[in-house]
């Protein structure tokens, strides 16, 4: 018979498993005396332990049916949304036709001016009336592609002014002489207008209308000139990029008169005081603003070089005669 170890003599690996051995006996002799005294109910191995618990339905059952949309449908959807893309790319062809050919006319109109503005006839002047205006010349509704420009007011007119300017009657147009401003050249923008006399719609048409009755150029007094700035050639267009220091050259049948721009304001149709007399030799260029929206007016304030009208440049040309 092999002698029996003593503890010190065992490896750990014999120890680990004589201490399991011990630990599982302690165990089954627990087990066995919960069942004796009735703690510990063992299960029939013949039943099933989940026989009793009601079936769970599938979530696919529970869940709602969903109609397939048919062929047809399908098909018609996406003919309507063929019909939608092609309305929307034939409107933007249409827009983009007007957009070009109101630019297009424009574009002529400037170069007619162009044309026109060594082109004018110099009779002999007639006397002008006084400035009696309530609303600022060159108002009209912003333009509308396709359409032909409107006179009026963008933004409206004040009630109480509405009797005034319903009873205005545009004074007779003067007969231009020699100290008549004929041409317009603004170096800053390559401006080189045609000035007509009066500033109502028609004169308007042809370019740079002067105010009746304002100052002669390169003489004490405010010569007061308009013109469109999104209609009719847009000569006013970029009046907004003036700035002061810029020059504004004035021609009449004589001599050419320098001006250099002061200020630049955008004010209210109705600040007609820009339009008025000035001690001092002036030229205020007026035209709508902004651009194509017209519900106010910018003013360009230019004061007459020193010596301009000792040194002015020679006559514009002697302008020939149609």
């Amino acid at each position: 018979m092999a002698r029996q170890k003593s503890p010190e003599e065992l490896s750990a690996a014999e120890l680990e498993r004589l201490l399991y051995a011990r630990r599982h006996m302690e165990r089954e002799q627990r087990l066995r005396r919960a069942q004796a005294e009735g703690r510990i109910v063992v299960p029939d191995p013949g039943r099933d332990a989940a026989g009793d618990l009601p079936a769970v339905p599938p979530v696919e059952a529970a869940l709602p049916a969903v109609p397939r949309r048919s062929f047809w449908r399908w098909l018609a959807d996406r003919g309507l949304l063929l019909i939608e893309v092609a309305a929307a790319v034939a409107l933007l062809t249409i827009v983009g036709s007007l957009w070009a050919t109101n630019n297009r006319l424009n574009r002529e109109l400037a170069a007619v001016q162009a044309t026109q503005s060594q082109a004018l006839a110099l009779p002999t002047a007639t006397a002008t009336p006084a400035i009696g205006v309530v609303l600022l010349p060159g108002g009209h509704r912003p333009p509308v592609d396709g359409q032909a420009p409107q006179p009026g007011e963008a933004g409206g007119i004040p009630e109480h002014l509405l009797p005034i300017v319903n009873a205005y009657v545009p004074p007779p147009i003067p007969t231009p002489g020699p100290e008549t401003p004929r041409r317009l050249e603004i170096p800053t923008l390559n401006g080189d207008y045609p000035i007509v006399q009066g500033d109502d719609w028609e004169q308007l048409k042809q370019g740079i209308g002067q105010y009746v009755g304002s100052g002669r150029p390169g003489r004490p007094g405010n010569v007061v000139l308009s013109g469109h700035n999104d209609i009719y050639g847009e000569p006013f267009r970029y009046l907004d990029r003036l700035k002061p220091g810029d020059e504004i050259i004035v021609s009449t049948e004589r001599q050419a008169y320098t001006y250099v721009v002061s200020e630049v304001q955008v004010v209210d149709p109705t600040d007609v005081w820009v339009m008025g007399p000035t001690d001092e030799a002036r030229v205020t260029l007026i035209s709508c603003y902004p651009y194509r929206v017209n519900t106010r007016r910018i003013i360009v304030f230019a004061e007459l070089a020193p010596g301009s009208t000792d040194t002015g440049r020679a006559a514009v040309a002697a302008a020939p005669t149609r």
